[in-house]
């Protein structure tokens, strides 16, 4: 059954440089009642691109992790409903219809998953742990919040009953080696403050057999080798993450002593 009221959306966006995205993703978000972005003060036109965007509320931050930064964009936003997207994420033409239809009905769930195809350069990528790839995308506002202690792949905390969307998001992540190893180092480094709070003390398992773990997991168990020199590639930038993790652990607790 319909929502007597129609029901209006805030589409949010946190930035950093995504110059080559900015248009495209806007474009593509065209639908929602309003779209806010908090950019992490660009050094390219991001922030001035988005701003010639009339539908676009824009913010500027500083970074300090992706937890913090998305509950502060959640607050600047006015609407109940939440669609909250990477500016590497596109939406098909039925999966924005079914976002409308979805939060229009009389008893929605609080929040929703939606799957995501993986695109390496300019083709799917069907296995190396992506197949089953999903996050939540959709939710209510005052049901939702992102946990403070997961501050890279965090995770939201929500209250109430979660459902699935069927349709997906296209997930244009890696567009070269150099860009995708560079944000795999990152959150590496950004994982590292988050084994600090767990106080964590790293050792040989962490430095040598958790990087070669994680490579053979996503590469034999999760079929990475199906994706040919792809899976390579992917499986190995993802194990090299885990790596710079506990490297630069070992370097903030070398400093603190």
């Amino acid at each position: 059954m319909i929502s007597a009221q129609k029901q209006l959306l805030s589409a949010l966006l946190i930035t950093y440089n995504e110059e080559s995205n900015i248009h495209a993703v806007l474009d593509n978000l065209a639908f929602a009642d309003e779209i806010v972005i908090v950019d992490s003060f660009s050094t390219d036109r991001t922030f001035e691109i988005a701003s010639t965007y009339k539908n676009v509320k824009i913010a500027q931050r500083a970074f300090d992790n992706f937890a913090l930064q998305r509950n502060y964009t959640i607050d600047l936003a006015s609407n109940s409903w939440i669609l909250f997207i990477d500016a590497d994420e596109r939406l098909s033409t039925a999966l924005e219809q079914e976002i409308k239809t979805v939060i229009n009905q009389e008893n929605p769930a609080s929040a929703y998953y939606v799957a995501r195809d993986f695109i390496f350069e300019n083709t799917k990528l069907r296995f190396s742990g992506w197949q089953n790839d999903k996050i939540i995308r959709l939710f209510k506002k005052e049901n939702a919040v992102y946990n403070s202690n997961k501050i890279v792949h965090e995770k939201l905390i929500v209250n109430g009953k979660t459902e699935k969307l069927k349709n997906k998001l296209t997930h244009y992540s890696y567009s070269n080696y150099d860009d995708y190893k560079q944000k795999m180092i990152f959150y590496g480094r950004l994982k590292a403050q988050e084994e600090i709070s767990k106080n964590t003390n790293p050792n040989f398992f962490h430095f040598y057999i958790r990087p070669v773990y994680q490579f053979l997991n996503q590469y034999l168990l999760r079929l990475g080798f199906l994706d040919g020199k792809k899976g390579i590639i992917i499986c190995y930038l993802n194990a090299l993450s885990v790596a710079v993790r506990f490297q630069e652990l070992k370097k903030i607790i070398k400093q603190k002593n």
